[in-house]
């Protein structure tokens, strides 16, 4: 098999399938980046086109998709019939436009995304997603499980990217809320590490709400079995007053009513949270 690009993720990948056994050919602009694996027994392609030809399976990970057109556009015929697996970040419109791309070339093409760091490659925590067609995948299963735990998702080559963001979404949203009430608690003195098993805990058992949430949202019927969002927001109307009490930033539990409100404002206030779903489908008028 083949690895394109030896940045701190090409490398970890490429390392992961010498580890397990199967013989790896790799390529980079700067050929230096893959001494060590040279060393551990890679094959360096002195071109994209000897790399491409190595073997049925190449796997890309560079800069952006730009940068995969740039390197593989120039060898076009050494795509057909090849499995090209990319696993450069974008979004679902670039992915699904490079599987059309592939396709005119007669590669199979698999979109990917990976939610872990590159130490984790290789690990059971390194999780790595895939889109495209099932046969394509399936067929490179065994060999791709070298690189952590390996997750298809379906036929539209657009998935694995839009889970990636979606990914992001709750990390960065997690992550502010934890930093929203560590700067609430600094004011009283109570420092992030006494603060963090507590939040913790709370991220928990809020995740545990998450697979009836999501039958209500399927449905789209929100009976308030828990709480109602009028109730909700009362509470989004503390956090905001605390927070301008204390002297911390307010814009993040602003956010929150504010789209509560507007629910409200629709004749939902007596229904449960996860009827907002209604105003994260929207786009925001400016």
């Amino acid at each position: 098999m083949t690895v394109i690009g030896l940045g701190l993720m090409g490398r970890a990948l490429a390392g992961a399938f010498l580890r397990a056994g199967h013989p790896t050919t790799v390529w980079n602009r700067t050929t230096s980046k893959a001494d060590q694996l040279v060393a551990e027994g890679a094959r360096l392609a002195p071109t994209v086109a000897d790399a491409l030809g190595a073997g049925s399976l190449t796997i890309i990970c560079v800069t952006d998709y730009q940068a995969v057109y740039e390197l593989l556009g120039a060898s076009d015929g050494e795509l057909d019939g090849k499995t090209l697996i990319n696993l450069t970040s974008g979004d679902s419109t670039q992915a699904r436009e490079a599987a059309q791309w592939a396709g005119q070339r007669g590669a199979h093409y698999l979109d990917g995304a990976i939610m872990a760091i590159p130490s984790a490659i290789g690990t059971a925590e390194a999780v790595i997603l895939h889109s495209g067609p099932r046969p394509d995948f399936e067929a490179h299963r065994s060999t791709l499980d070298a690189l952590g735990t390996v997750t298809y998702l379906g036929a539209d080559q657009g998935l694995a990217s839009l889970y990636d963001v979606a990914g992001l979404a709750m990390m960065w949203s997690v992550l502010n809320a934890w930093l929203q009430g560590t700067a609430l608690l600094r004011t009283a003195g109570v420092d992030a590490a006494t603060y963090a098993p507590f939040a913790r805990q709370i991220a928990a058992t809020v995740a545990e709400w998450l697979p009836g949430y999501a039958e209500q949202i399927d449905s789209g019927s929100f009976p308030a079995e828990v709480s109602a969002l009028e109730t909700d927001a009362r509470a989004m109307a503390h956090l905001i007053e605390e927070s301008e009490t204390v002297g911390v930033n307010t814009e993040l539990p602003k956010l929150f009513k504010s789209m509560a409100d507007r629910s409200i404002a629709a004749g939902h206030g007596g229904e449960q949270y996860p009827v907002l779903i209604e105003e994260f489908s929207r786009p925001r008028k400016n």
